[in-house]
C-alpha cells in the first residue's frame, strides 16, 4: 500500500492518551496505520494537503440499524412512540429481502462516510426473505468502511405475547446455529480487523429469557462481543417490571449481559443503581440522542455515566427513527442535550467529540481506533474549517461549536474513502436511483 502524508493540518486533534494537540502538523501514513505524526514530514507516497483543515481521528459509530436506510420518514410513523412506531414498520420490513438488505446498508454507510464516520456497527435482528447478515457485510466491503455487523433476533412473536409479528421471528435453535456460522465465516480478531461480528438478540421484549442466557454463553465461547437494546423508555422500563419482575439493568446482570465484552443501545432510563453496576462492570453504553428525541424517548443520563466511568460512544441508530446518519451532528446533539439537562459547562465540544471517536472506540473493544497517535489505526478525517460554517470562529478545534458536519476527506486503514467531500469507492448517485426504486416499489405494498 502507498505511504500517504497528510501536510500541513492547521489543526490536529489527536484523542490520544494526552489528549494532544498540534498545530501546523503533518501524519504519515503506511500499510494500514499512523507511522508518524509531527512537523515538517517526508514522503515519498501520495501527499494530501490539509493547510485550513481540523484533522480527527475517524468517528466510531456504536449503533445503527442499517437496512432502516429504506424507510426513512414513513408517515405513518413519524409522530409515534416506540412501540406504536415499530407496529406501524413491522409490516414494510417484512417484504424485504437480499436487495434491500445491501442497498440500504450501501447507502447507510456512505452517509455515514461523509459524516467522518470510519468503523460502525450494525444491528440486524430480521432476516425476512433469504436476507442475510452477509449482505451487509458485502455493501461495507464494497465501501471500504471498517464494521462490527451483529447477527440479531426476534424470537417471541404476536401470538405468543411478543410485539414483532410471527412472520419476523425465527426459530431459537437456528438463530444460534446462524450465529455460529457467520462469526466462523466473517469475524476477524485481529488488531486492525476490518470485521468483527457480535451477536446481538434485539431486546428484552423480542426475545426469551433462554434465548438471552444462551446467546450470552455462545459470544463468549467464541471471544466476540454482545449487543442489544435496553431501557430506551419508559415503556421499556414497564414491560421489564410487569414481566420480568426487575428493572432492565437487573435483567440484564441476572442473563450474563454485563461486562466489558457488552454494550447497550440508548439506556435513556438507566437508575443510579444501574449506572453503578455498567460502570463496576465496564458495560458499554451506544448513546443516541437524535434518535431519542425523534422518538421522545428522554435524555439519557450521560453526564452521570460518564462521571461513573461507565465506557460511552454514540450511535445514529437506525434511519427510521432519527431519520438520517450523520454522526458529527449525533455529536453536536449530545453535547447539547447534556447542556439542556446540566447546565452549559455539563459537556464541552471537544469531551463530546472525544465520545464520537476515542469513546466509541473502546466501546467496540478498539483501541486500536478512534485515536491518532503511532502504530494506530490510519482512521483519519479532515475537516475543512475554511467554510461559511466555520466563518468567525475564534477555535476552529471547537467543530461541534461552529464547523462542518460532512467531511473533506476520510481514510480508512490507510485507504481513501472520501475525496473533497465524495465518496469514491463507489458510484453513489447510481446506488441513490437503485434504492429510490426499491422505496417506491415498498410503498406499493
Amino acid at each position: 500500500m502507498e505511504e500517504v502524508l497528510i501536510r500541513g493540518a492547521s489543526h490536529i486533534l489527536t484523542m490520544d492518551d494526552d489528549r494532544s494537540e498540534l498545530r501546523d502538523a503533518d501524519i504519515r501514513i503506511g500499510d494500514g496505520v499512523i507511522r508518524e505524526i509531527g512537523r515538517n514530514l517526508e514522503t515519498t507516497g501520495q501527499v494530501v494537503q490539509a493547510r485550513g483543515c481540523v484533522v480527527t481521528p475517524g468517528l466510531v459509530n456504536t449503533h445503527h440499524h442499517l437496512y432502516q436506510t429504506l424507510t426513512r420518514a414513513v408517515p405513518g410513523g413519524q409522530d409515534a412512540l416506540l412501540f406504536g412506531w415499530l407496529r406501524t414498520l413491522y409490516p414494510i420490513w417484512a417484504r424485504f429481502g437480499p436487495e434491500e438488505m445491501r442497498i440500504s446498508a450501501t447507502i447507510g454507510l456512505a452517509e455515514l462516510a461523509l459524516s467522518g464516520c470510519s468503523l460502525s456497527s450494525d444491528h440486524l435482528y430480521l432476516f425476512p426473505n433469504g436476507a442475510r447478515l452477509d449482505d451487509t457485510i458485502e455493501a461495507a466491503v464494497e465501501i471500504g468502511l471498517r464494521f462490527h455487523p451483529t447477527r440479531g433476533a426476534m424470537s417471541i412473536g404476536e401470538s405468543d405475547g411478543g410485539l414483532p409479528p410471527d412472520v419476523l421471528v425465527e426459530q431459537e435453535p437456528a438463530i444460534l446455529e446462524d450465529c455460529i456460522r457467520v462469526i466462523d465465516r466473517f469475524h476477524d480478531p485481529a488488531e486492525g480487523s476490518m470485521c468483527r461480528v457480535g451477536v446481538a438478540p434485539c431486546s428484552p421484549f423480542s426475545v426469551s429469557r433462554e434465548l438471552m442466557r444462551d446467546a450470552a454463553l455462545l459470544a463468549r465461547d467464541k471471544g466476540v462481543m454482545m449487543h442489544t437494546h435496553l431501557a430506551e423508555n419508559d415503556e421499556d422500563i414497564t414491560y421489564s417490571e410487569e414481566n420480568f419482575g426487575c428493572r432492565p439493568g437487573q435483567y440484564a446482570e441476572d442473563l450474563g449481559w454485563t461486562g466489558d465484552d457488552v454494550w447497550h443501545a440508548h439506556c435513556v432510563k438507566l437508575d443510579t443503581h444501574e449506572i453503578d453496576l455498567f460502570s463496576k462492570s465496564r458495560t458499554g453504553v451506544a448513546h443516541c440522542p437524535c434518535s431519542n428525541c425523534r422518538l421522545g424517548s428522554g435524555i439519557a443520563p450521560v453526564r452521570q455515566m460518564r462521571d461513573a466511568g461507565v465506557p460511552v460512544g454514540l450511535g445514529v441508530d437506525g434511519s427510521a427513527s432519527n431519520d438520517t446518519g450523520n454522526l458529527m451532528l449525533e455529536a453536536r446533539q449530545a453535547m447539547l442535550l447534556q447542556r439542556v439537562a446540566r447546565g452549559a459547562d455539563a459537556m464541552s465540544a471537544r469531551e463530546a467529540l472525544e465520545i464520537a471517536t476515542r469513546g466509541g472506540a473502546d466501546v467496540l473493544g478498539r483501541p486500536d481506533c478512534g485515536r491518532l497517535a503511532p502504530g494506530k489505526r490510519a482512521d483519519i478525517a479532515l475537516w475543512d474549517a475554511g467554510g461559511v460554517d466555520s466563518a468567525g470562529s475564534w477555535d476552529p478545534a471547537a467543530l461541534l461549536l461552529a464547523g462542518p458536519s460532512k467531511v473533506r476527506d476520510l481514510f480508512v486503514e490507510g485507504r481513501q474513502v472520501v475525496r473533497d467531500g465524495y465518496v469514491i469507492t463507489i458510484d453513489l448517485p447510481a446506488k441513490i436511483a437503485q434504492q429510490n426504486k426499491l422505496v417506491e416499489r415498498l410503498a406499493r405494498g
